[in-house]
């Protein structure tokens, strides 16, 4: 039994846990009665063996740096109101700056359900533990144990893996029946994320940590299913395997995920309000608009190019961005700045819909086209210098992906790309427009996507250095809920047709290269001499795509389309 004994975490009295538990959050308006399907919004997903349901209750069991106050605390819980026949697999963890919104899942064996044995020579999907193993306490030796907690591993039966830990306040081993680990082969391996927790044994000098977990391996076609249990330890290096492991999805026609016309209610009940800045002068269109008002397709020795048609269909299809092909203007400078300018009023977001998190999840990733990017505005101290092309490039795509739960249709997540990265914020960090429909405020120029207004820098706030994304709420918006068009969603096979220029792998602008530095060069000249080095050095790390003009790929060439998000 390992014992790791840390320093003391609380102070003594009724203050430290007053706060807690923490409360919960719920979406501004009530989910609706989602259209029928197969699996989806029923509760309850099959992953073969085993049947998973979601936990959104939890009773408080205990917290760590409590008396540290929320900011830099954690509270530990066990889930509740567990259907019948299910069996936890381990705990949840959170910070206690934020409302509970998370989940864990519990689990039934489909075999051993409803008072039946199993058949003969068949080995159960789950087993209880052996015995537990005492990881870590927050007793530090000195006596003082007001209030303890103790984590513990299940120490599972051989063939089995246990997939999360299990949190007590007393120092007696948890009850064997409580958890049930998982057959080894059927669970993936998972991995820590979003650490949680850092601190540091008095006497042994050895930091203790806390992590989410998530799945190793994550992708549209990947089977790793997250179980919502966090990992923690001593002395984990990164790459390591860790103790624990998440499910995997064995259904291979992904019941849980919506059916057509449910995805239709998704989008129309969740879609966000993009908001644009008032003084946006580059605004999205649609793709058949950017066609038909004049793009051009080129090759090498044909820089003039040939027109579009409006689906696409004239376009390359597949392949890889070789740079045999490229999208352009046309060359009369009148109709080229018309079309920079975009239309808002053809605008539509373009859905793509995904399993996630081996289907427990569905990805609605949201992607907006505009003609062209603008330039970038650079901030210096207090001094904001605009620059004549850095940034700019025709062509652009942007999205944004809602993580919805298949169990319930509840939205967990939106995930806000921006620039060549992009954060996921859980759905209490959001602001709504209207019923659960959030807002999204896109950059002057650049397009990226935030969730709240304000200047966000790109560079370094230390000096006060960057490139500048402001977003204002304006009178200038695209409703996603109305105006969209869904164009791929694999696993439901040939119900949706995707279109002609979704298939274009190649850039949808030229690559156009030049001499930032001249830009860069004399912003940094107009600066205090004191300034100029450190000013300079910081211009030197900037993007490459900075110093030239180059049109992105299109969605499907991007590594989301098939993977998981950058985080």
């Amino acid at each position: 039994m390992l014992k790791k004994m840390l320093g003391r975490h609380f102070l003594h009295g009724d203050n430290s846990t007053k706060d807690f538990p923490l409360p919960t959050f719920s979406l501004p308006a009530p989910l609706p009665s989602w259209p029928p399907g197969k699996g989806f919004g029923t509760g309850k997903i099959n992953l073969g063996e085993i049947q998973v349901a979601e936990i959104t209750s939890f009773d408080f069991i205990w917290g760590s740096h409590l008396s540290h106050g929320k900011q830099s605390s954690i509270s530990f819980y066990k889930p509740i109101d567990i259907p019948q026949g299910f069996f936890s697999l381990g705990h949840y963890c959170q910070p206690n700056n934020k409302p509970i919104y998370g989940f864990v899942l519990v689990a039934k064996d489909l075999a051993t359900s409803n008072n039946h044995e199993s058949q003969p020579g068949h080995t159960p999907a789950l087993q209880p533990p052996r015995d537990y193993s005492l990881v870590w306490s927050s007793d530090d030796g000195m006596g003082i144990y007001d209030p303890p907690g103790y984590v513990w591993l299940p120490e599972s039966p051989p063939g089995y893996k246990a997939l999360g830990f299990v949190v007590t306040n007393k120092p007696e081993k948890p009850d064997l029946a409580y958890i049930r680990c998982v057959r080894e082969d059927l669970v993936e391996k998972c991995e820590p994320c979003g650490l949680l927790l850092e601190t540091e044994s008095k006497f042994r000098k050895k930091p203790f940590n806390v992590w989410k977990t998530r799945p190793s391996i994550r992708g549209m076609l990947k089977r790793g299913v997250s179980v919502g249990t966090f990992f923690c330890a001593s002395d984990w290096n990164e790459g390591e395997e860790i103790a624990i492991s998440c499910l995997k999805n064995f259904d291979p026609n992904w019941r849980s995920m919506p059916e057509l016309d449910q995805i239709h209610a998704l989008v129309s009940h969740y879609g966000p309000t993009m908001f644009f800045h008032p003084e946006e002068v580059y605004f999205p269109s649609s793709v058949s608009w950017f066609f038909t008002s004049g793009a051009r397709l080129c090759k090498p020795g044909q820089p003039d190019g040939e027109p579009v048609d409006p689906e696409g269909s004239s376009l390359p299809q597949g392949g890889t961005n070789d740079g045999e092909f490229w999208l352009d203007l046309p060359n009369d400078e009148t109709i080229r700045e018309a079309i920079k300018q975009g239309n808002l009023a053809s605008a539509k977001i373009y859905v793509h819909v995904k399993p996630a998190f081996g289907g427990i999840f569905s990805d609605l990733a949201m992607w907006v086209f505009s003609p062209f990017n603008g330039p970038a505005t650079i901030k210096i101290g207090p001094k904001d210098v605009g620059l004549s092309r850095t940034g700019e490039h025709i062509g652009d795509w942007e999205h944004f992906t809602l993580r919805v739960s298949n169990f319930t249709g509840r939205l967990l997540s939106i995930y806000f790309s921006q620039h060549s990265g992009g954060v996921w914020l859980d759905a209490f960090d959001l602001e709504f427009n209207e019923g659960n429909k959030a807002i999204i405020y896109l950059s002057k120029n650049g397009h990226a996507g935030y969730p709240h207004p304000g200047s966000y820098l790109q560079g370094s706030s230390k000096i006060g250095v960057g490139i500048r994304n402001d977003c204002v709420r304006s009178n200038l918006y695209l409703d996603s809920s109305t105006r969209y068009e869904i164009i791929a969603a694999e696993y439901l096979g040939e119900v949706v047709s995707e279109p002609y220029w979704l298939q274009f792998m190649r850039t949808w602008g030229p690559k156009i290269v030049y001499d930032s530095r001249k830009d860069l060069d004399d912003a940094v000249k107009k600066l205090p001499g004191m300034l100029q080095g450190s000013v300079g050095n910081f211009f030197n790390k900037l993007p490459a795509e900075l110093s030239r003009q180059e049109g992105p790929t299109g969605p499907k060439e991007k590594n989301n389309w098939f993977g998981d998000e950058r985080w």
